[in-house]
Formats: structure tokens, C-alpha cells, sequence
């Protein structure tokens, strides 16, 4: 067997290499919140947001490494970047590394699986502790250390690691080397965009005694499950659909618990950007880890509403014999109001409006609730609140004839129909039947007066007697 001596010189490499290696975590330079100037933080709908953190720190001339910690654990580190406020010129980034491998008992092991470790026992009489080196092996559901003259598993006792890898940190942690040109304290702003954090819309309204009038609160609920907090951070958030590159994958993210915490009421200012809205909260405001918090968004008392009770059809009913269509069928139960007026007309972000009302005592009541997408100002929003107990309605199909026609290209059908609506209520009521009519349709008769809602969709107006009924009957041609 040859051994090939090494040279001085390249001993002289081999030391300067691991001198410089040591140098260089022994140099690292690691900023946490305590050095943090500034906070920004826009959240988007889509479980996204964008953090830019303000940190003054002290950086040397040339090469610097600084580690920076209590970033988000679910940030995209291809999209983090650097800038020097004060010295922007000769700086710039060479090299970044994102240390999301947090320290653990069981991590720690993990990674020294091939190194040595010590085990200490305590002797179980007289306490005295002895020491025992062992290789890791495993941990693959469990240990196996292998020590000079066997292999055991689990572990016998308790195991000290001479130190803590690099890359495995107590905080998310991004590392960065980079180029400085000044010498001094310097502003440092680091933005990136990061998963956990999320917004939504959720709204309160209160209907009066005589369902025409609604009081309406709105909330913003914001959830952090990013890994990291954001004191005193500025607040924005962007209401919209946002087009984002989706990955084929996406990776697992574990789920943590979460928090609630109502934050004091403070108006959120809105502005237009690009084809979004953007909410700003006029106060800075702490977002911890695992929590959700709530701020006012809008308030509005007296909104004029509109009331509907509405019996929608389909339109099957009028290319075939039926008969009997239904009986005992629920009538939905809508309310809508306009987005104008004090305390409104401005942009409502997505979300869900939950409607109470007072009962005889001056309970508040749930009476139902329904999801908004983004509506804009001055356009209406309609809820259904549910099926209206003391309203139904019974359908058949008296007639039914075949006019003319050789094929469902030509067909021309004529049929007739029954409604009973009937009303249990102590107040009468007006009922909208709604009938999608396909094809060329014409009505022939009609035992009410019927308005075309839309090319296909003829509308009656139906009033109903308090503790009654009223029946619609109508005839109609059509021609496919």
C-alpha cells in the first residue's frame, strides 16, 4: 500500500481552508427582532403575503455573512431580497441559504446519524454517572447506536452531541453572504413572499322588527400560521384575485393551532391598485404567531333592504308529461340591499354576511347567512337566508300536447300548470314564482299577469293571503 506524503503547501490549503470555515461561523452575524426598525406586512386572499422587515445591524468592509433570524417558516426564499437603505452602492447579495430544519431532540439525532455521540448512565443505587461513546446508526423509528463491542436500540440513557450542526437552527433562519462597501451601521430591508398568513371578510347583520332596514358590520379576520410574528407591523390587505403559478405538488405544510383574539375597532382605508382594492389599517398593529385577531372594516346602521320570497321552477317541466311536480315545496327566503350609502359604498371583500334578528324579548336571533364574492360599490348584494317555514307550495302540470313537429329540433309543445301557494302566516305575503322557459316561448294563458324577467324566464308576482292560499295557472307554447 503507497502513501502519498502531503506537501506543506497543500497542508498549509488544508489549514487555511478549515481556518477560514471555522472563521466563518465563528463570524457569522445574526440579527434578530430586537434590531428590527420596521415591519410591513400586505396579506392577499390566497394565503399569501408579502413581509418587508426594516433591521439597522453593523456590517464590515468586503465579505459579511449575516444570518437572519425569525423570518417565516413558510417563506419563498426565491423571492426574498435584499437592499441597503442607507449605502446602497457596492452592495449586493453573492449567496443565500433558507434554515427551515429547526432544532429538536429528534432532529438533532437525525443528523448525527454516522457521528458519534456520548452516553451517560446513571448507576441506579449510588447515582454515579459514566460516559460511553456510540455511533448513531439509525433513527428510522427508533435508535441504534452502535458502541466498541455490540449494537443496541433505543437509548440506554442520556446522550450528549458535542454541538449543533450548522444548518439546524431553534428559529427559521435565512443566511446570507454578501458584499458590503461601507463600514458601519447600516438599514437593512429584506422582503419576500410567504405562505401562513391569510385574510378573509366576515360581516354582522341585524334586520329590523319589520325586515326592511339592517344595521351591518364588517370584519377583517386575519390568521397567522407562518412561524413567525410581526409587532407593531403595518397593515395591508389586498382584496382580489390574484393570478399566482401554482406548483404540480405543493409541498405539506403542517397546521398549528390557532389562537383567537379580538383587536380594538379601527376603520381600514381603501384604494384602488391595479385591478385590486387595498385596505390599509390606519394603525399599526401586532400579529403573533398562531393567532387570529379581527379589525373593524366598516360599519353602516339603517341600510334599506328588500325582502323576497322566491319559488324558482325548472325547465324541464315544459318538453314532457308529468303530472305531479311536487307538493309541501319550500320557498327560499332573500333579502338584498344596495352598496351605497353611509357607512357603505365602498369595495366589500369576499366573504360571509351572517343576518340576526330581535325576538319578542330583544334577543338576537341567527336567521341565516350566505357567502358575497367581491362586489363593488353601488351594486347589490343579494342573501339567501333560507326556506320560509309557513310558506310551500304545491305544483302539477294540468295539460300537456304535442302541436306540431318530427324531431327535438322542431317540437312545439303546449302545457298548463297549477301553483297553490299557501301562507300560514298571521300577515299576508308576496310570493315571486320564477319559471326558466326554454326554447321560443309564448304564454297563452295566465290566471295572473306575468313580467319576462329575462329571454327565458317569465315572472308572476303572486300576493297571498294571511292564513290562506292563491293559485297561479297559466299556459304556455313552446317552440325548440
Amino acid at each position: 500500500m503507497l502513501h502519498h506524503p502531503i506537501s506543506k503547501t497543500a497542508l498549509a490549503v488544508l489549514l487555511v481552508l478549515s481556518s477560514a470555515s471555522v472563521s466563518a461561523v465563528r463570524d457569522e452575524m445574526a440579527t434578530t427582532a430586537a434590531d428590527q426598525q420596521s415591519v410591513a406586512v400586505t396579506i392577499y386572499n390566497d394565503n399569501l403575503a408579502l413581509v418587508k422587515d426594516t433591521r439597522r445591524m453593523t456590517l464590515g468592509r468586503d465579505a459579511n455573512r449575516l444570518a437572519w433570524r425569525e423570518v417565516s417558516a413558510q417563506m419563498r426564499p426565491e423571492t426574498a431580497q435584499l437592499r441597503n437603505l442607507t449605502n446602497p452602492a457596492g452592495f449586493r447579495l453573492l449567496e443565500q441559504n433558507f434554515d427551515f430544519d429547526l432544532l429538536s431532540p429528534d432532529k438533532l439525532l437525525e443528523k448525527y446519524v454516522g457521528r458519534e455521540v456520548s452516553v451517560i448512565r446513571s448507576h441506579p443505587t449510588t447515582g454515579a454517572e459514566t460516559r460511553e461513546t456510540a455511533t448513531v446508526l439509525a433513527t428510522n423509528g427508533g435508535v441504534v447506536l452502535r458502541f466498541a463491542d455490540r449494537i443496541e436500540t433505543g437509548v440506554p440513557g442520556r446522550l450528549a452531541f458535542p454541538g449543533v450542526p450548522e444548518t439546524l437552527r431553534d428559529r427559521p433562519t435565512l443566511v446570507m453572504s454578501l458584499a458590503n462597501a461601507a463600514v458601519g451601521p447600516q438599514n437593512l430591508e429584506l422582503s419576500y413572499l410567504t405562505g401562513g398568513l391569510s385574510w378573509r371578510a366576515d360581516y354582522v347583520a341585524e334586520l329590523n322588527a319589520r325586515d326592511d332596514r339592517l344595521d351591518l358590520n364588517g370584519w377583517v379576520t386575519l390568521t397567522n400560521r407562518s412561524g413567525a410574528a410581526y409587532p407593531n407591523a403595518r397593515l395591508q390587505l389586498v382584496a382580489g384575485d390574484v393570478n399566482r403559478v401554482r406548483d404540480a405538488v405543493p409541498l405539506p405544510r403542517a397546521m398549528m393551532a390557532q389562537v383567537a383574539k379580538m383587536a380594538e375597532a379601527a376603520d381600514m382605508q381603501q384604494e384602488a391598485l391595479f385591478e385590486y382594492h387595498l385596505y390599509t389599517l390606519q394603525r399599526p398593529t401586532t400579529l403573533a404567531e398562531n393567532q387570529t385577531k379581527q379589525v373593524a372594516l366598516l360599519s353602516a346602521a339603517a341600510v334599506p333592504v328588500k325582502k323576497e320570497f322566491l319559488l324558482q321552477g325548472a325547465d324541464y317541466y315544459y318538453s314532457g308529461q308529468h303530472g305531479e311536480l311536487g307538493q309541501k315545496i319550500k320557498v327560499g327566503v332573500f333579502v338584498e340591499f344596495s352598496n351605497k350609502g353611509e357607512g357603505l359604498g365602498v369595495p366589500l371583500p369576499r366573504g360571509i354576511i351572517r343576518v340576526y334578528k330581535k325576538d319578542s324579548q330583544g334577543n338576537a336571533q341567527f336567521v341565516g347567512e350566505d357567502r358575497i364574492d367581491h362586489t363593488p360599490k353601488n351594486e347589490t348584494v343579494r342573501l339567501k337566508l333560507g326556506e320560509a317555514f309557513d310558506l310551500t307550495a304545491d305544483r302539477k302540470q294540468t295539460a300537456f300536447q304535442k302541436l306540431a313537429g318530427t324531431s327535438r329540433y322542431n317540437y312545439v309543445f303546449e302545457s298548463a300548470y297549477e301553483i297553490v301557494l299557501k301562507n300560514a302566516k298571521s300577515e299576508a305575503v308576496t310570493v315571486t314564482v320564477r319559471e326558466p322557459m326554454p326554447g321560443d316561448w309564448a304564454m297563452v294563458a295566465e290566471s295572473h299577469r306575468h313580467i319576462k324577467a329575462a329571454s327565458g324566464t317569465a315572472e308572476w308576482q303572486v300576493n297571498v293571503p294571511a292564513e290562506g292560499s292563491a293559485t297561479l295557472v297559466y299556459r304556455v307554447r313552446v317552440r325548440y
